[in-house]
């Protein structure tokens, strides 16, 4: 469990009442990773939703390495040669893994730390089983998963428009 207080001082938790904080934080746990630490892999299935509490965490997708020799038999068996690529960074007052509250749970991302970090895992059995007893807490909690999904759409197109112009 994390201090409900803790939760509070952050904008993300805002819209939430001292019951529906004391819920999040009895979810949540607090930990502290090294630089490096891979949190998941793209393609895994999810079972925490995180919160930056201190540091910052590299958002990175697979992509084919550009020029690679992938030839029938690789495109066939699906064995490309890949990398990760950074696509984005989290900070504190922010989330990530928000795929682990929405089936089929699966990560469409890996994520590591960039430097050391402390985040707040939360539980996401725990969320979803407190967001059907109380669904206005789970519908503010969706809003704001949802706009953070949003916000970081809206960046990822910005770099790519200036990686293509590049």
């Amino acid at each position: 469990m994390v201090s409900p207080e803790l939760l509070r001082r952050y904008p993300f938790f805002s819209c939430l009442s001292h019951d529906q904080l004391v819920t999040l934080a009895m979810a949540g746990e607090e930990i502290s990773v090294d630089a490096e630490h891979y949190f998941f892999h793209e393609g895994e299935t999810l079972r925490n939703l995180f919160f930056v509490i201190e540091g910052e965490i590299d958002i990175g997708v697979r992509l084919t390495v550009k020029g690679a020799e992938n030839g029938v038999r690789e495109q066939i068996l699906g064995h490309f040669i890949e990398e990760i690529v950074h696509v984005s960074s989290i900070t504190p007052g922010n989330i990530f893994a928000w795929s682990a509250l929405i089936p089929p749970n699966i990560s469409t991302a890996s994520a590591k730390s960039a430097v050391p970090s402390r985040v707040v895992v939360f539980d996401c059995e725990e969320l979803t089983r407190a967001f059907q007893e109380d669904c206005p807490f789970g519908y503010l909690m969706l809003q704001k998963v949802a706009g953070a999904v949003r916000q970081r759409l809206r960046d990822m197109r910005v770099q790519s428009l200036a990686f293509i112009t590049l």
